[in-house]
């Protein structure tokens, strides 16, 4: 199992590296993978260096930020309710932040500064989480907050809606509205890198410890108190760091639904349940699986989303995992 574990390690570590080289690679102005590694090193025309640098690298370096995140949270999600179809939107979270950065674009505060809609979508994210917790504080319970945030998620999309509609005069408000709810990573900026590839990569490593715990916490919550488990305290862990996690791949991407699903329990299928290996693998599958994704829409009539390209694989993997294993 090591041996076979160590070479899905490198399978993933080598597609991540072929889409973070056709990332840099393809757009409007196709490079060569040589072109590419001459600019990155600094050398080659100043053109070149230009895209890559100011371009394609914020761009890449987000995706790869959105994708581990999302992975990483959908894997912590999973383990806390103990359900492979559970994801990282499940507590609201998207859905806050999503309404956090939607009401900042609806009062023009995006021309304000760079920081100010990932601001408001953090915001709005763990103001999310908040008020699931808060809801069901009766032990806070897996089952009072899957259904809290069924409930704020409703709520929160309703807001969200509403703000769309109001703001459905205003063309170019409502475009910028559409455009970050439908996820996406174009015209990132290294700003953008700052607010999200740090932190994510500081949150994926302050869970990967959490392997073994959350192996324990499979088996039942009385039996992983009986080996040494604080369950509340991990429980506490694992709706923080996913909080983070989803809250910053929202506010520097956009929306961008099914990553925490399908990469998780896909990897799940193929490599068993261990988190042990399933946190890396999934965090290098998610940051893959977003890097490709993006690919097509820079090449699709029509403009053509990061949202709408993870929906189109996630959607069809989610009824295909419900016909397997019916509800």
């Amino acid at each position: 199992m090591k041996g076979r574990t160590l070479g899905a390690t490198g399978a993933l570590s080598l597609l991540l590296l072929a889409a973070i080289l056709a990332s840099l690679a393809l757009g409007d102005a196709n490079l060569s993978p040589g072109t590419v590694l001459q600019a990155l090193a600094g050398r080659g025309d100043d053109l070149a260096r230009t895209i890559v640098w100011d371009i394609r690298l914020p761009r890449t370096l987000v995706g790869i930020a959105v994708g581990a995140g999302l992975a990483a949270s959908g894997v912590a999600m999973q383990a806390f309710f103990r359900n492979a179809l559970a994801s990282p939107g499940l507590l609201g979270v998207s859905a806050g932040g999503a309404l956090g950065a939607v009401a900042v674009l609806a009062m023009g505060g995006a021309a304000v500064s760079i920081w100010t809609v990932p601001g408001a979508s953090i915001l709005g994210a763990f103001a999310a989480t908040g008020a699931v917790v808060l809801l069901a504080r009766r032990g806070a319970s897996p089952e009072h907050l899957l259904l809290s945030g069924v409930a704020l998620n409703a709520i929160f999309g309703a807001g969200t809606s509403c703000l769309l509609a109001l703001s459905a005069g205003q063309f170019q408000v409502s475009g910028q509205i559409l455009f970050w709810l439908m996820g996406g990573i174009e015209n990132r900026t290294w700003e953008h890198v700052w607010i999200g590839l740090p932190p994510v990569l500081l949150g994926c490593a302050l869970m990967l410890p959490l392997g073994r715990s959350m192996n324990l916490l499979s088996l039942g919550e009385p039996s992983a108190q009986s080996l040494g488990v604080d369950v509340r305290r991990l429980r506490w862990q694992l709706i923080g760091l996913s909080t983070v996690l989803t809250a910053l791949a929202t506010a520097v991407g956009g929306v961008v639904g099914f990553v925490g699903l399908v990469v998780p329990h896909l990897l799940r299928l193929g490599f068993g349940p261990d988190h042990r290996r399933l946190l890396p693998l999934s965090m290098l599958g998610g940051a893959a699986l977003v890097l490709l994704c993006d690919l097509p829409t820079r090449f699709v009539p029509g403009g053509v989303r990061l949202g709408v390209m993870t929906a189109l694989i996630g959607g069809p993997f989610l009824l295909w995992m419900l016909r397997r294993n019916p509800c």
